[in-house]
């Protein structure tokens, strides 16, 4: 029945304008204003993602998106040259940039301004 539906997914955030510069300026990702007050978020080599606005949004307890590059390394000092703060979490092993390393790909978790969690994680 669904084997040929377009699927897509979607996250909420409190504030859609800090949003919509959070990903267009720091993460220099192609955003653009849909229907109904919300956001579509064009992912290179992916679908659109939608973002929407909920007043009282709760940002989830695991990560949301997954940015998969060539070097986690260079994507986190790009990111951390453009203000980007990485994650720290107690129990993992993380270097002094928050990479983890050696359990699974590299990989480094940040969020956006609504608090939600993405990571940058290496290709495999």
């Amino acid at each position: 029945m669904l084997n040929n539906a377009r699927a897509f997914s979607g996250f909420a955030v409190d504030d859609i304008a800090a949003a919509k510069s959070f990903y267009t300026d720091a993460l220099g990702l192609e955003v653009t204003e849909e229907e109904m007050g919300l956001l579509g978020l064009h992912l290179p080599k992916g679908p659109v993602v939608l973002i929407y606005p909920k007043p009282d949004h709760t940002p989830a307890t695991f990560t949301i998106l997954n940015f998969a590059v060539e070097d986690v390394e260079k994507a986190v000092d790009a990111l951390t040259e453009r203000g980007i703060q990485f994650l720290r979490y107690d129990g993992f092993d993380q270097d002094d940039k928050g990479i983890m390393r050696g359990n699974g790909p590299d990989i480094a978790w940040f969020t956006d301004p609504a608090g939600n969690v993405l990571s940058v994680l290496a290709e495999s």
